[in-house]
Parts: C-alpha cells; structure tokens; sequence
C-alpha cells in the first residue's frame, strides 16, 4: 500500500473524520481541548479511563464515521523513535478499512526536532513493497493531509523524500532476481543515474584487461554476463576537495563458481549486491537533495558461476595493484572484486576516507546477529563516527579486531 502525503496549511482539521494528534506520553489530554469538538473531547476523557496508556499509539471510536488517533511522544525521544512509531501506524491501519486521514501538526512539540517530519518519514520507509512481478496487485493508498503550522521545512520535505527515494532504490535492486538483475542490467540501471546528475563511469570488461583488474575479472570469467567497474561522482562543493568514498560489493548472483554452494538457500545468493546496493542508493540520494559534500561511488559487478571458463582453485591471478593472489576457493570471491576496486577507488579519487560495504560472510551473523553489522577499520575517529550516526538512526555496527596477527 502506497503512502500519500499531502500539506494543508489553512484547511480545519477540526471537521476531519480521521484525526490523528500528538499528546505527551502521560496522555494528558488537556492540551487538545482546542483542536477537538466538545463532544470528541469528552468521550476520549472517559475512554481514555480504560485504555492502556502504556501503549504508543491509542485510537478512539468517537461514531461509526469519526476516529481519533493519539500519538504518545515522549520528552527525550530520538528521531529513530519518531520513526518507529511512524512505522507502528502504518502497520496498525495497513489493513484498516480507513484510508484517509488529518494529520494535526500543531499538536506535536515544538521544542522538537521535526516530530512530524521524522514520523511520517517511518510511515514512508515502512510503507516499501516490492510486489513487481505479482499477478494480483493491491493498488490501495494510504492518504495523510498534514494541516497546522508545525510542519517540515521544504528542506527537510526535499531531504526526507531523498532519502527515501534512495533507500527504496537500493530495496528494488537487492530485490530484483539473479536473471533480470545480471552484472550487464545493473550497470544500466545505474547509467540512467546521469539523469539526477551524478557522473558515470562504466568500465566494461575490455577497458577492465586494460586496467589489470584481473583479480575482479576472474570472478565473473564464468557466466554469459559482463563483468563491469562502475563510478558514480557528486561534486556537491564548488571547492577541490577530497571527496568521500563509498565502496560496493555487487556480486549479482553467487553460486560460489567451481568451488559449489549448498543448494540450500542458494537463492538467497541474489541478495550478494546489497552492499553495492546500499552505495547507489546513497550516491542517488545525495544527488537529489543536493547534498553539500564532494563524494564518489565505486561498485565492482560480477556474477559468479561454474563454466567452462570458471575460474579454478589453485589459480594465480595478478590484482590492479600488481600483486599476486593465489585462488583456493571460488567462494571466496567478494574480496577479489573488492581488491581491485579498492584499489582504484584509492589510487583514482585519493579520497578523505573509503568505506567499503559488502556481504562478505554469513559468519558475521553468528557473530552478531541481526542487530549489528559487523566493522572493521583503521581509523579509530572514523569508526567512532560511524557507531555514534548508527546509534542515532538504530543502524548499529559493532567493530571487530582488527589485529596484525590476523
């Protein structure tokens, strides 16, 4: 179900059917005595007597045609919590029968950083669905007209839309099956980029022996499907400065070459692109906001099949740097097209700092689980920024040793 946001700045949202307010998270309900009719006032009162106030989110049947929705916000909440209980909503009236709604805006704190912004920017997220190749498809909206003068800025309109513009274009690509998503698609995918005003760079695999980039090469050297380098650049400062790097793995489908998977859950191996994944959707994400800061791009796409041509364990191969890697097992082929393509990146862009993003192992899982990712790093202020932001947007990384021994 698709979410509409509207803003309406002059229209009452007294004379809504559907009201949804903000009230603190004691429930005091003095304070919306004046955007509630006497009547709607009185009966959550008393209803409010016998509900459980320890719950985020209570509604009120006011009549068989009017609703009042209550959205508890407490003092010290975090944006990620806002976002929350945005998603929470969603998921409550996903299968309502109720499809519209008035958003009151100037029931939400003002000593708040963009309550509602960050609120409906959880609708939004949680509103993702990837039902492309479905026979039957819902094609139901989800309509929220936000009146009231406590209402995000128009910069923060433009950045929360940017942001969920690119998470949805990383969610499609991860999506997407091995046979329509093959290294040859993506690059294409990721050309048409140009049109947010990114600047692209598509090495194929003739410019790639050119290169030496053999060790990426040699990962995709089975399958029917190209092999390709890619850059996406966003000069968003008018300065030489260094740019940010931001480093994929896009291995669009890995069998794990003559070194075979199990067949179990081999499916799931479509999903060995996200990291690369992730690195186009924030380089289209900061193209689109505009965002103020130089940064770069890089994915390496490759498919990873048996063939007659595979390559084979026990393989020497010579990387862009010019050394040597000795193959022992096909399976292990993310960090042969990360070798390469970190290599560039660095020597190429000579960036403030490269971080690298990939589904390396599934034993990081068994490590950490589904709460944290897993960081490695040589940079301790780096690695501190990065846990701190995850903190804050509940997208937590847990750095792990990174010892010369090992």
């Amino acid at each position: 179900m698709s979410v509409q946001i509207s803003y309406n700045k002059k229209w009452s949202s007294k004379n809504s059917v559907n009201k949804v307010l903000f009230i603190d998270e004691k429930y005091k309900i003095s304070g919306l005595k004046k955007h509630l009719f006497a009547a709607e006032f009185k009966c959550i009162s008393d209803l409010l007597k016998s509900k459980d106030v320890k719950q985020k989110i209570l509604s009120f049947e006011i009549s068989s045609k009017v609703k009042v929705t209550l959205v508890s916000v407490k003092k010290d909440i975090k944006s990620s919590d806002l976002e929350n209980l945005g998603a929470k909503f969603y998921d409550i009236f996903k299968s309502s029968k109720i499809k519209n709604f008035n958003l009151n805006s100037d029931t939400a704190p003002k000593n708040k950083n963009d309550v509602v912004g960050y609120f409906l920017h959880g609708i939004k997220l949680k509103s993702y669905k990837f039902d492309k190749y479905k026979t039957k498809k819902l094609n139901e909206n989800l309509s929220i007209i936000v009146t009231g003068k406590n209402k995000p800025s128009i910069k923060n309109q433009i950045k929360f839309k940017a942001i969920e513009d690119g998470i949805f274009y990383a969610r499609d690509l991860v999506s997407e099956p091995g046979n329509v998503l093959h290294p040859d698609e993506y690059a294409k995918r990721i050309n048409s980029l140009r049109n947010d005003g990114l600047r692209i760079n598509i090495y194929d695999e003739k410019k790639l022996k050119k290169l030496g980039m053999n060790t990426l090469l040699g990962v995709g050297q089975g399958s029917v499907r190209g092999s390709y380098l890619v850059t996406m650049e966003w000069k968003g400062l008018k300065d030489n400065s260094k740019p940010l790097a931001f480093v994929g793995k896009g291995v669009c489908f890995d069998t794990g070459g003559i070194s075979l998977k199990p067949a179990k859950f081999m499916e799931d191996m479509t999903y060995d692109m996200a990291g690369s994944a992730v690195v186009v959707g924030l380089m289209k994400s900061l193209a689109l906001r505009k965002a103020k800061v130089n940064a770069v791009g890089v994915v390496g796409l490759v498919e990873n099949m048996p063939g007659g041509n595979a390559q084979r364990p026990g393989d020497i191969v010579k990387s862009y740097s010019g050394k040597t890697v000795e193959i022992l097992n096909t399976d292990a082929e993310g960090r042969l097209v990360l070798a390469d393509a970190l290599t560039y990146t660095e020597e190429k862009f000579k960036p403030k700092f490269i971080v690298d993003l990939a589904t390396l192992t599934g034993a990081i899982i068994v490590s950490l689980g589904s709460e944290y990712a897993g960081l490695f790093s040589n940079d301790d202020n780096l690695s501190n920024q990065l846990i701190k932001a995850g903190e804050e947007v509940e997208e937590k990384v847990w750095r792990m040793p990174l010892n010369k021994k090992f």
